[in-house]
């Protein structure tokens, strides 16, 4: 589960309001999130670096929260903020629109691109205004999606580009690795791919990324019509086209080995940020020519209708609620969502930040969130059936915990033994065991079904012999045959049966020598052995 950092204050002023630690908890538990911590960058530097990392760094109170794996939409302060100003019904859902593209922003893929990675999408954000903040929290939300839905990189890889520093078209091809040349972010001077490479191998981020392609032929990468190069996915973007606090166009590109992952990737960055363009929610579209001259347009952020059914949603959920209060309980999840006259079905309307919304269940789950989970009254299962834990079950585990408070240890030996575990090392003839006979044995230890518990425990005291003493074993569990003869295996004299009812129901007493010495013990050993069926 992906864990966000967000600064206090920030949040509350985006909220509008101020909240204290508990009552924060309480909101995020309310809308399906919890409150994992609360500390400051001080002390996370602290915990990881020691004492002496926290030095000169900001004690500003940071909230950490768990979020879903699949709320993508969640995983950066705006997103996070819109779902609760939209759960709070302090605002409507954004409504994202599209502009239309422009041909000299559009992306084409060479035929080589197939030999590494071999999608790509894109999308252009214009008019936006970046204040530190925003900018921050868009390379961490970058950076957020690589470690989760991209699984690191390795399924798709997001470049972020200045439009004002780069003239496009853009090609978007694989080249050799000695090919390569650029000067990369934050670099001083132009190397070439195998360069990079190399440099990057100690880097402390970049180095787990460096295996997506360094065996391939042919590396990936993208250029602007004059050649420069902006990025080499999935490892590094280039200088030249460095977003910054003054850009105002940003051209964004996702290569990809899952092409639906780079739409949902796309969907969810542009959709975070458009709410900082010059028109709010707007995004403009790019031409993604494949290398056969055909082409896509992205991003798509489509909205979609799925209908569901109100006497389902509430039985499943165990609420009765009416069409109207079920509709408003969706919408505040940021699902706009309308009741259908005559058949009772409710008409949903999807967001394209809500890709994790796939199935009726999913629609179910946000109703029940919305509605309150302790809002929901405990009712018995209406399943059919007489379900309990079975009686030889119950005994036994009754009897684990009275051993186990008496200072016992339970052992849990291997089901399967020798045939001289079962026979001749108890002082049992091989003949006189009805033992189950394992056909192809791997090993001379698993030859048999153990017919006993004793031979088990024996060997586990031979295996610890070098604890101290006494050791004070047992073990609860199932035999496939008992033996209810008599048992040589007992020092003559000092053994006994135990018996319920005129019944033997299993041994106590001391082991003979010959059984220790078998097993290789030194020590005097005692041992009861019963059979608890009969208590049942």
């Amino acid at each position: 589960m992906p864990t966000i950092s967000v600064k206090r204050d920030a949040l509350f002023a985006a909220l509008g309001k101020t909240y204290t630690d508990d009552e924060f908890q309480d909101l995020c538990f309310e809308f399906g999130l919890e409150l994992d911590e609360v500390t400051t960058e001080k002390q996370i530097l602290m915990k990881e670096q020691g004492e002496s990392a926290g030095s000169g760094v900001s004690e500003e109170v940071l909230y950490r929260i768990d979020i879903p794996a699949n709320r993508y939409d969640l995983l950066c302060l705006e997103g996070l903020v819109n779902g609760l100003l939209v759960f709070q019904k302090k605002k409507d859902p954004p409504q994202y629109r599209l502009k239309k593209y422009e041909d000299c922003w559009s992306l084409h893929l060479t035929p080589s691109t197939a030999q590494v990675r071999p999608y790509a999408v894109a999308a252009v954000l214009r008019g936006i205004n970046f204040t530190k903040e925003s900018y921050d929290s868009f390379i961490d939300l970058q950076d957020k999606l690589h470690q989760n839905i991209c699984r690191k990189r390795s399924l798709v890889a997001i470049g972020t580009h200045d439009l004002a520093t780069v003239q496009g078209p853009f090609v978007y091809d694989a080249l050799p690795p000695a090919d390569i040349k650029f000067k990369a972010l934050n670099q001083q001077k132009e190397m070439t791919a195998p360069e990079l490479m190399e440099l990057y191998q100690s880097h402390a981020q970049l180095k787990q990324y460096l295996g997506i392609i360094r065996d391939s032929p042919v590396y990936p990468v993208i250029k602007d019509k004059n050649g420069v190069v902006l990025s080499m996915p999935p490892i590094i973007n280039g200088d030249h086209s460095k977003i910054t606090l003054n850009t105002k166009n940003v051209f964004i590109e996702a290569t990809a080995t899952d092409l639906t992952k780079a739409k949902v990737v796309v969907d969810t960055l542009v959709c975070m940020f458009s709410q900082y363009c010059g028109e709010q929610y707007a995004v403009q579209q790019c031409k993604v020519f494949a290398p056969d001259g055909t082409y896509e347009l992205y991003p798509k952020l489509e909205y979609r209708e799925e209908r569901i059914n109100l006497d389902k949603a509430n039985s499943y959920i165990g609420i009765s609620e009416s069409g109207e209060s079920v509709a408003a309980l969706l919408s505040r999840m940021c699902l706009v969502t309308s009741l259908e006259a005559g058949d009772g079905a409710l008409r949903v309307r999807v967001p394209p930040t809500r890709h994790d919304v796939i199935h009726a269940c999913d629609l179910y789950e946000d109703i029940a969130i919305a509605y309150g989970y302790n809002n929901i009254k405990r009712r018995a299962g209406r399943v059919a059936t007489a379900g309990a834990q079975a009686p030889l079950s119950k005994l036994t585990e009754q009897l684990r915990r009275e051993c186990a408070h008496a200072g016992y240890s339970e052992a849990l030996p291997f089901t399967l033994c020798s045939r001289e575990d079962i026979s001749t090392k108890l002082g049992a003839p091989l003949s006189s065991e009805r033992a189950v006979l394992i056909a192809n044995p791997k090993t001379l230890e698993f030859q048999v079904a153990r017919t006993r518990l004793l031979p088990g425990l024996l060997k586990t005291l031979a295996a610890n012999k070098k604890m101290p003493l006494p050791l004070k074993l047992f073990e609860i569990s199932d035999v496939v045959l008992q033996d209810s003869a008599a048992d040589p295996a007992y020092f003559p004299g000092r053994c006994a049966e135990v018996v319920l009812r005129d019944r033997v129901i299993g041994k106590v007493g001391v082991l003979h020598p010959s059984v220790l010495t078998a097993f290789e013990l030194t020590n005097p050993c005692s041992a009861i052995e019963i059979n608890i069926e009969p208590f049942l």
